[in-house]
């Protein structure tokens, strides 16, 4: 399922969490020998997902340890069962988050460890890129590892639905994006493949923020929430984008899944596809081959943000001495070189490390790796600056906005007043 769907780890869950905790905590998981048995939590349940997360459990075994792979579809449900487990007293060793503020409160309600010794011994200060660094770094202290970088607004295509439209030029700006979406209209594609569900929505509203607005209007409006560059006329421009986009969607697209907008684009049912690389586990699994089946562009111009989120395992506090040493030879095999490029050659993110032999990548992850290089275009996504009721409020907006006949001069105010300090 998606790495990006907002998460519900509030207050207001914590608590509902414990007070239900004993009730919906799952029964205990045998534990298999008197090694170091690691049970992980996590909502890789497609193709690419799935194959991605096996090549993690299979490094933890060849280092000696025992992998119980606890898989939940749905990443709110996957955090909320995670919370519940804690709570319960019956943690799972690790748990799959986003790199974000979703595991905030867990911090600050003291369920999580930490793996600082790990993190200085392998020297993550200086190896991680800063924006992941923010994340997982809390008042100093390492409470996550990292496994991957998912950027998220990439521009995907189907080579054959170009070439059928006759587009011969891949867009390298807005006004040729537009352009070529008109042109798969005129031919009978369904110019754009989307899910309608909020989360999705913000995606697309960010790709046109970032695309439009380059690096100093995002940051200003999402992490800043500068009232004067929200209200500014700029802006509103983005979300004229935001909203001209849903012209290019067909009917089928309100609650559509991520993935089956991505198989709309693989049988060239579609055109384009906005959304993050963990599609291209969709594309490999389909036997689909970039530059020759698909296309992909990081950015309609050399200084576009690279929006960075990706997936993390935090650790659920435990005073186990073997459940600690667990944890810790998991968030050393996961930050390990071999790991890291295994993981994301199936899932279709970029390793957190530079320092991978990026040849081994496919097309489309050394352009990633490439930009990354950049450290100028290295932005968080809108999860990485906002709080997830923030983040839930812009969602509220732009669906609404997306959805309704709401006049953009209404969606900019309400944009603002959601993001009002």
């Amino acid at each position: 399922m998606n790495p990006f769907r907002t998460a519900a780890i509030t207050a207001g869950l914590l608590a509902a969490s414990i007070g239900q905790a004993l009730a919906a905590v799952p029964p205990a998981r045998p534990v298999a020998g008197p090694g170091l048995t690691a049970e992980v939590i996590h909502w890789w349940t497609s193709g690419g997902e799935s194959a991605a997360v096996k090549q993690v459990a299979q490094a933890y075994r060849a280092a000696g340890g025992t992998w119980i792979d606890t898989a939940i579809a749905g990443g709110d449900q996957s955090r909320a069962v995670t919370i519940n487990r804690i709570v319960g007293g019956n943690p799972p060793t690790a748990a799959q988050f986003n790199t974000s503020k979703q595991f905030f409160d867990v911090i600050e309600q003291g369920m999580l460890n930490n793996v600082d010794d790990v993190a200085a011994r392998e020297g993550w200060e200086q190896l991680l890129p800063a924006p992941i660094v923010n994340v997982i770094k809390v008042k100093g202290h390492w409470y996550a590892v990292p496994l991957n970088i998912h950027m998220q607004t990439w521009i995907w295509y189907s080579q054959a639905a170009f070439k059928k439209a006759g587009i011969a030029k891949e867009p390298a700006t807005m006004d040729e994006l537009f352009a070529a979406l008109d042109k798969l209209k005129a031919a009978g594609i369904v110019p754009l493949a989307h899910g309608g569900q909020a989360w999705q929505e913000t995606v697309l509203f960010s790709a046109m923020l970032a695309n439009l607005g380059g690096r100093e209007l995002y940051l200003s409006v999402i992490r800043d929430r500068d009232q004067k560059a929200i209200n500014s006329e700029t802006f509103k421009k983005v979300l004229m984008a935001f909203k001209r986009m849903q012209g290019y969607t067909d009917p089928g697209a309100p609650g559509r899944n991520w993935n089956d907008a991505t198989a709309m684009v693989i049988r060239g049912k579609a055109g384009v596809q906005i959304m993050g690389d963990w599609v291209k586990g969709e594309f490999t699994s389909a036997g689909q081959v970039p530059g020759k089946d698909y296309g992909c562009i990081a950015g309609l111009g050399p200084a576009v943000p690279y929006l960075i989120q990706g997936d993390v395992f935090v650790f659920p506090k435990t005073s186990n001495p073997n459940a600690v040493k667990a944890q810790k030879l998991l968030a050393s095999v996961v930050v390990a070189p071999a790991t890291q490029l295994a993981f994301s050659q199936l899932k279709g993110s970029i390793p957190v490390r530079m320092d991978v032999d990026a040849g081994k990548l496919d097309a489309c992850a050394q352009k990633g790796m490439a930009v990354m290089r950049d450290k100028s275009r290295q932005i968080g996504v809108t999860e990485v600056y906002l709080t997830p009721d923030q983040n839930g409020a812009i969602q509220d907006v732009l669906t609404a906005y997306w959805n309704t006949a709401m006049p953009v001069e209404k969606a900019q105010k309400n944009f603002a007043a959601a993001l009002r300090n």
